[in-house]
């Protein structure tokens, strides 16, 4: 009777010559690179990054400032191309951005419409997504509730303090529920407790939408709160989990 394959053994164990890929990919990475600029201005921000982003993954992405995080973050966004090396998202067949619901992005920096307000804000992405009014107000709502934010509600952006409007940046992603979720620095303007609550949450969510999560972070508290660590340094990644080899991620 034939030896059947153990499921908790990589295929590579098990007498076969490639490596298996995982299942329902979202993100794969093989050599990707992004430079900006060309000739003598040229700055590579990117190079020769392998790595899979699978449903459910949860990755802290860590290095010093210019390393290289937020603009990986961007490329596997789809907002900025790979200039050499190849970016694909095998699970839609194109970049996240082309659909509804499959991303959901945390800027580092100020990223709300200063014309609405903080739940205006929060179901806008919705709204662009035919969502009806009434539907997506009760999301936005649901979502500020869950990040202690319910009495903001009717602000301005302008009124907000810095840590506010990134607390407000979370829960418009969570409102729309995406299979990606990608937040860069996310707790870089929040207290102590604030960050905690924050992190939280975007574990709480990834684990019950089954959504992948890559949070960029120079803290090592909050790095260690995820299963895995990958760190980058000039624009490479260091640590071997990131990822695989090309022939790896190639196969």
């Amino acid at each position: 009777m034939p030896t059947q394959p153990d499921p908790a053994v990589p295929l590579t164990d098990q007498g076969t010559n490639m490596p298996a890929k995982p299942e329902n990919i979202l993100v794969e990475c093989v050599g990707a690179a992004h430079t900006y600029g060309s000739g003598r201005t040229a700055v590579v921000a990117v190079h020769g990054v392998n790595a899979l982003i699978t449903s459910g993954t949860q990755v802290a992405l860590t290095g010093p400032s210019g390393s290289g995080k937020s603009t990986l973050l961007h490329m596997m966004a789809g907002l900025v191309p790979a200039t050499s090396g190849s970016l694909t998202w095998p699970a839609w067949g194109g970049p996240p951005l082309e659909a509804a619901g499959r991303i959901g992005i945390v800027f580092q920096g100020p990223s709300l419409l200063p014309a609405l307000n903080v739940i205006e804000n929060v179901a806008f992405p919705l709204l662009l997504a035919d969502v009806s009014g009434r539907v997506a107000r009760n999301y936005a709502s649901d979502a500020l509730k869950t990040l202690g934010l319910t009495d903001l509600a009717q602000q301005l952006p302008e009124t907000l303090s810095g840590g506010q409007a990134q607390r407000v940046a979370v829960a418009r992603v969570l409102a729309c529920a995406p299979e990606l979720i990608l937040a860069d620095e996310p707790t870089g303007q929040l207290d102590h407790q604030a960050a905690a609550l924050v992190i939280d949450v975007l574990l709480r969510a990834s684990e019950e939408l089954g959504a992948a999560l890559v949070i960029s972070t120079h803290d090592p508290l909050i790095a260690r709160r995820l299963p895995q660590q990958w760190t980058m340094r000039d624009g490479a990644m260091l640590a071997p989990g990131a990822g695989l080899s090309p022939a790896a991620v190639a196969s």
